[in-house]
């Protein structure tokens, strides 16, 4: 049955083209995704023990590049192409969708099906979820706010007049004290491009950032690497992220630090002010951050690196 599933995936690929639709959701290029999982030694991807958690699934990307690299690295340990994917979807890949939306786009870009028990899916499972799990979560209002994601209760964004039936926003993973408990175990690999704001309820129509949060409770998580791709506007500060940009910048166990400072060298066609970056976070690591700053100009490509030390800049 899976025969054939991943050859010629990128002719064409349905998710470069879903790439760039909003600048509040981005979803991100199959590209920059693999230049991501370049980061992470890769004998992960040959230990049939892994486990990688995307918990903010759009198009499920993350996880679909990392199930080609295992498909081909766990070769040796399962010959039998059916049994080898059984096992990378059953007990390697996990997801979190950001809507219920995206958790069908999600499943359907990994499992090649919506609903991961019926007969087309490439792997059963005996729900129709799959790995990939999308609550309709609600907000915990305090004096007009939500206490995890600080939304406003009087946005439309937040408003308890919605119903279930229309997305809140209130996305799963940063509103609970104990992710760790949304799947009860231990993840070697956080993988994300998790949302970037949401309005505050300001009379001109502001936005708040809500990246840091997901990048905080994945931490809470501790798992043996991070890698999430979120604006850059945290470097300068501001906006309630000064807490989130000291810590970044006097974490030790970032070792790589990639930057576009023009949004659209990374996501064609989205002007996200302040550019766009990606990290790698590593248990046990000390050291200096190797920073590298990409700019494209006229198709040609200008990458400036330079390793920077841990003083505040």
């Amino acid at each position: 049955m899976a025969n054939g599933l991943f050859d010629n995936v990128y002719n064409p690929d349905v998710l470069s083209c879903l790439a760039n639709l909003s600048n509040d959701e981005v979803f991100t290029p199959p590209e920059i995704v693999n230049q991501m999982l370049d980061m992470l030694p890769q004998d992960l991807f040959r230990n049939p023990d892994t486990t990688f958690l995307d918990p903010a699934c759009k198009t499920g990307v993350f996880l679909r590049e990392i199930a080609k690299r295992l498909i081909e690295g766990l070769e040796p340990q399962f010959p039998d192409l059916q049994e080898r994917i059984d096992h990378i979807f059953h007990k390697q890949l996990f997801g979190i969708a950001i809507t219920e939306l995206t958790s069908l786009l999600s499943r359907r870009g990994l499992y090649c099906s919506k609903y991961p028990m019926s007969e087309f899916s490439v792997s059963l499972f005996e729900t129709q979820e799959g790995n990939i799990r999308y609550r309709n979560t609600g907000h915990s209002w305090v004096n007009g706010r939500c206490k995890y994601c600080g939304t406003s209760k009087n946005t439309v964004l937040g408003s308890a007049e919605r119903g279930e039936t229309l997305e809140s926003h209130a996305y799963e993973w940063i509103h609970t004290v104990k992710p760790e408990e949304i799947w009860n175990m231990k993840f070697d690999v956080i993988i994300s491009n998790p949302p970037y704001q949401l309005s505050d309820g300001g009379s001109a129509g502001g936005a708040m950032p809500i990246y840091q949060k997901f990048v905080e409770q994945a931490k809470k998580l501790n798992p043996r690497y991070l890698t999430m791709i979120i604006p850059s506007r945290w470097f300068a500060g501001g906006r309630g992220l000064e807490d989130f940009r000291n810590t970044m910048l006097n974490d030790k166990s970032i070792s790589t630090m990639v930057d576009y400072p023009k949004s659209r060298d990374c996501f064609q066609g989205v002007d996200i002010a302040g550019g766009i970056c990606y990290f790698l976070k590593e248990r046990g690591y000390e050291g200096t951050c190797h920073f590298t700053s990409i700019n494209l100009l006229k198709s040609q490509v200008l990458i400036k690196r330079k390793v920077i030390g841990r003083k505040r800049v």
